[in-house]
C-alpha cells in the first residue's frame, strides 16, 4: 500500500471517529496541519444540508410515522401548554434553525416555499428566481448576497405521504394538489465567508448536530407531561410500542446515516490557504487530510 493511500485511509478513519463519536479538541495555536486547510463554503453547505436531510428523514419516517402508528400526535401547536403533540417535520426544522441562531458559527437555516401554509415561510422576492431554477432542475443553487454573504438553496421534495396529505388537507394551505416527489419548497443556508478552515467546518457541523439534538430533546421533555406515559429508551415507536428513543439514540442514528455524505463534503476541494502552505505541504509539513 502506498504512503498516500495509507495517509488517506488513516485520515478517513480519524474523520469517521469524529463524525460518529465526538469532535476533537481545538487545535493549539500554531498547529498548521488540519487547521491550515481551507474548504469552500459550498462544500460546508453540502455537509450540513446532508445532516439536515437525514435528521428530517429519520424524524419524519421513524418518529412521526412510527409515532402515529403508536397513537402519538403531531401538530402546529405542539409547544403550547397542555397540548400533547410533537412537532411536524417542518416545525422540527424551524425549531432546529431557531436554536442554530443562538450558536456562534453564524450559520443560517431557512425552510421556504412559494406556496407555504405559514406566510412567514414565503420565499422572498430576492430568492424567487433562484428558487425557480432549483424547482425546475432539482439541483442545489449557490449564490452570493451582498448583505448576508453566501447562500445555498436545496430542493425540498415531498418524500413521504403524510407531508403531502397534511398540506393538501390544511385549511390555510394555498395549494391543495401536492403529490409525492413534488418540490414543495427549498432549504436555504447562509454563511458570511467564502471559505472555512477545518476547525470552522467542525464547529459548524457540531452546531447543527447540537441544534438537532436540542429540538428532539425538547419534544421528549414535552412527552413527560402526557396523560398517557411514553417510554423513553433505545426502541423506536411502532404499532406495538408507544416508545421514543433517547436523544442520544436518535442523534447516533443521524450521525451514522449522515456520515458518508459528510465525509464526501469534507474531502471536497480542500486547499491550503496560501502559497507558503503549499510549499510546506510539498515538504510533508502540512496535511489537508483528516
Amino acid at each position: 500500500m502506498t504512503l498516500t493511500r495509507i495517509m488517506f485511509v488513516g485520515g478517513f478513519a480519524c474523520l469517521a471517529i469524529y463524525l460518529l463519536v465526538s469532535a476533537p479538541e481545538p487545535l493549539p495555536d500554531g498547529d498548521m496541519r488540519a487547521a491550515g486547510c481551507r474548504h469552500p463554503v459550498n462544500a460546508m453547505f453540502d455537509g450540513v444540508n446532508a445532516i439536515n436531510q437525514v435528521a428530517r428523514g429519520i424524524y419524519t419516517k421513524r418518529i412521526v410515522g412510527g409515532g402515529l402508528a403508536a397513537g402519538l400526535k403531531f401538530g402546529e401547536d405542539w409547544q403550547e401548554p397542555g397540548v400533547e403533540q410533537g412537532p411536524l417535520p417542518a416545525l422540527f426544522l424551524r425549531a432546529t434553525a431557531a436554536h442554530l441562531e443562538t450558536l456562534p458559527p453564524r450559520l443560517g437555516l431557512f425552510l421556504g416555499s412559494d406556496a407555504p401554509i405559514n406566510k412567514s415561510n414565503l420565499i422572498g422576492e430576492a430568492q424567487k428566481a433562484v428558487f425557480s431554477e432549483v424547482k425546475s432542475t432539482r439541483v442545489a443553487a449557490y449564490s452570493e448576497d451582498t448583505q448576508i454573504g453566501f447562500v445555498a438553496m436545496y430542493p425540498d421534495v415531498a418524500g413521504v405521504a403524510p407531508c403531502v396529505t397534511c398540506h393538501n388537507d390544511h385549511v390555510d394551505s394555498p395549494k391543495k394538489d401536492w403529490k409525492l416527489n413534488d418540490v414543495m419548497g427549498a432549504t436555504t443556508w447562509t454563511y458570511p465567508e467564502a471559505e472555512v478552515s477545518a476547525d470552522q467546518f467542525f464547529a459548524v457541523v457540531d452546531a447543527v448536530y447540537t441544534s438537532v439534538a436540542h429540538t428532539y430533546g425538547a419534544y421528549l421533555d414535552k412527552t413527560a407531561d402526557f396523560a398517557q406515559p411514553v417510554a423513553i429508551g433505545d426502541a423506536w415507536p411502532s404499532t406495538t410500542q408507544r416508545v421514543l428513543p433517547t436523544t442520544e439514540a436518535f442523534l447516533e442514528e443521524v450521525r451514522q446515516q449522515a456520515a458518508p455524505a459528510l465525509v464526501q463534503a469534507m474531502m471536497h476541494d480542500r486547499q491550503p490557504p496560501s502559497s507558503q502552505m503549499a510549499v510546506q505541504a510539498s515538504r510533508g509539513d502540512v496535511s489537508c487530510g483528516f
